[in-house]
């Protein structure tokens, strides 16, 4: 039986210029991240590893950047600031090759911060809505120290750990940072068709949490056999599963069963996988190897950008220079639907941002990076339409993207790429 303490106890192993990996999205353990930054007076150069986590980081906070410093490998809302104010780095990765860095000891770990279900009467715990590059960082970590949640969902696949691999426990229960699916705009929506009808009957999905993913699931009810091998997904997919509109009959790889690496969402989605069999979790490594994904069969992956050029360059995680999210697995997915049988690599965006400014480029903002080169897409999608552009000529791409860009901008854009390129 293991021997709980407390977290103010547990974090005592934390030592100055120690490593620190946090478990991602919403399993980054709350109780175990709080006491460890009010340890902050104690402690000097820690580093904290992390990929987007929701809820609070109270470490990342400017006033205490001489006791911690942050290193993203995908840059969520909450440490954003930490880039501008000198306590934060960004590592690109993809979210495939993650797990690589701890397992290779490219990136060493002193400590990780992990969050689980109760165990069970065998002492097995789940890593629940999050086991990304989880399970490198218990294996690579000097000292492993988890919270054990009742509110945790226990969930399938391989996210599964004995108690007996964990150092330190702390029982702390609370429920999950949660989100509630709102109901796409009119923009949105229109996205959402015009992708739902790229995607045909017995396809895989990869797609993400928002608006727009919502959007593209409602309009599948119609849909047959449809599976779901994905890095994530939300509450949207729920009744196209109870439908069984999703239900996996034709993947190739975990034929039955959806497959992901971590989940968000409200707390119906969390009810919804707590021990159901039908939802698997895997390791980035393996959810986001192209060389399994490309298996399946009419794979296809719906991702976003910040903006796109006219020949199809994609920037997905900087605004310009000024990094904005990260690399995450969209070249992952873009690849391995690439060379899926029959497969379709998707960029769906509105044309414009909420300030008017266009969104489809004549070229990128000086210091933006390229998520995804001009010869991985297959199709752009806006409110505009449809912009084809696998196998076409940079003449062909213009034209398509041009005419799926709002059309107050089209005429300026086709005229500055022209400009620019001096004919």
């Amino acid at each position: 039986m293991y021997s709980p303490v407390t977290a103010e106890e547990a974090v005592k192993v934390i030592k100055s210029n120690d490593r620190v990996y946090v478990q991602a999205a919403a399993a980054a353990p709350q109780s175990l991240v709080k006491a460890m930054s009010a340890r902050h007076e104690e402690l000097k150069n820690v580093e904290i590893c992390h990929l987007h986590t929701e809820g609070e980081a109270p470490y990342s906070n400017p006033e205490l950047k001489d006791s911690f410093h942050v290193n993203s490998f995908f840059i969520g809302k909450n440490v954003r600031h930490t880039l501008k104010e000198g306590n934060g780095s960004y590592t690109p990765v993809f979210l495939s090759e993650l797990p690589l860095l701890f397992k290779r000891n490219i990136i060493d770990l002193d400590v990780a911060l992990i969050h689980v279900s109760v165990p069970d009467r065998h002492g097995y715990c789940s890593l629940g809505v999050s086991v990304e590059a989880t399970l490198a960082a218990i294996d690579n970590a000097k000292i492993v120290i988890a919270q054990i949640n009742k509110y945790m969902p226990r969930t399938h696949g391989a996210g599964i750990i004995h108690i007996s691999e964990i150092d330190q426990f702390v029982e702390h229960h609370e429920p999950l940072p949660s989100h509630d699916a709102l109901p796409p705009n009119e923009v949105e929506a229109k996205i959402g068709e015009y992708v739902a009808s790229l995607i045909e009957d017995r396809s895989t999905l990869q797609m993400g949490i928002g608006s727009i993913p919502n959007a593209v699931l409602a309009r599948l009810t119609n849909h047959k056999d449809l599976g779901l091998h994905t890095e994530m997904f939300s509450d949207g997919v729920i009744d196209l599963i109870l439908k069984d509109v999703i239900n996996g009959n034709y993947k190739e790889i975990n034929r039955g069963r959806a497959l992901a690496t971590f989940l968000i969402g409200s707390q119906k989605l969390y009810d919804y996988v707590d021990d159901n069999p039908f939802i698997e979790m895997r390791a980035s490594n393996y959810t986001n190897d192209v060389s399994i994904i490309k298996q399946n069969p009419k794979m296809v992956a719906i991702n976003s950008a910040i903006e796109v050029d006219v020949t199809g360059q994609v920037c997905a995680d900087s605004i310009g220079a000024h990094m904005y999210s990260g690399v995450g697995g969209q070249m992952d997915f873009i690849r391995g639907a690439s060379l899926s049988e029959g497969g379709k690599a998707i960029i769906a965006l509105p044309s414009v941002t909420r300030n008017g400014i266009s969104r489809i480029v004549p070229s990128l903002k000086p210091g933006a990076g390229v998520v995804t080169t001009r010869s991985h897409v297959h199709y752009v999608v806006t409110e505009f339409g449809v912009a084809s552009l696998y196998g076409k000529t940079i003449k062909e791409r213009i034209k398509a993207l041009v005419n799926i860009a709002h059309p107050d901008h089209r005429e300026e854009i086709d005229k500055a790429y022209f400009e620019m390129i001096g004919c």
